[in-house]
């Protein structure tokens, strides 16, 4: 069974490394003038689209550190004000990668009381973080592709993680694309999003 474990953690942290290299790569499109550009996530700048996946990384270095997560702390410390806040968020994103690589057994992840096993914290980690990549390349006016099997795999399992009761809470509407769209454009509407998305420059 341990084998088992180890074997589902491993296929679950080379996802959440794919995910997170894609993103890195999109972090380093951002310039402070693009800070208060729209994104793909309606109503939010791309300072706000930042400041949540700092959150995002913050939450899954603390279920790799100590296996709990709060769902609301008391006492959170702000992200400081930086000229370009994705420079922090590129260092966070290596952190959280060296943290989730040294983990040595699939212990579960306390997250709001509700135990939940590594491998998945690690699996919806990588949707959400390659996704907010796909966000901010899109802010910063690049075509810059989630690669095609890395989509693959987060749509089959945003499929299974994302429900009708985290909408429209922490996802929009699902957009309809045809079933013969690329993966991504699929994976990007069944979250909530337009594949066809531009910034307004």
């Amino acid at each position: 069974m341990m084998g088992e474990q180890k074997k589902a953690l491993t296929a679950g942290v080379a996802l959440l490394e794919r995910s997170i290299e894609y993103a890195v790569g999109s972090l380093r499109l951002v310039t402070p003038d693009a800070l208060c550009r729209g994104t793909p996530c309606s109503g939010w700048s791309l300072q706000r689209l930042l400041d949540h996946l700092g959150d995002s990384l913050g939450s899954l270095n603390e279920a790799a550190a100590s296996r709990t997560v709060e769902l609301c702390p008391v006492s959170a410390a702000p992200w400081p004000v930086l000229t370009n806040p994705a420079l922090s968020l590129r260092d966070e994103a290596t952190m959280v990668l060296g943290a989730w690589t040294a983990l040595l057994a699939g212990e579960p992840v306390s997250i709001g009381g509700w135990h939940v096993s590594s491998p998945v914290v690690a699996a919806v980690g990588a949707i959400e973080v390659a996704v907010h990549g796909w966000d901010v390349a899109r802010s910063c006016g690049e075509q810059r592709p989630i690669p095609p099997a890395l989509a693959e795999e987060l749509l089959d399992l945003a499929q299974v993680f994302v429900t009708p009761a985290d909408r429209p809470g922490r996802f929009a509407a699902r957009v309809g694309v045809p079933c013969t769209t690329p993966a991504q454009d699929r994976l990007l509407a069944f979250l909530g999003r337009d594949p066809n998305w531009r910034v307004h420059l």
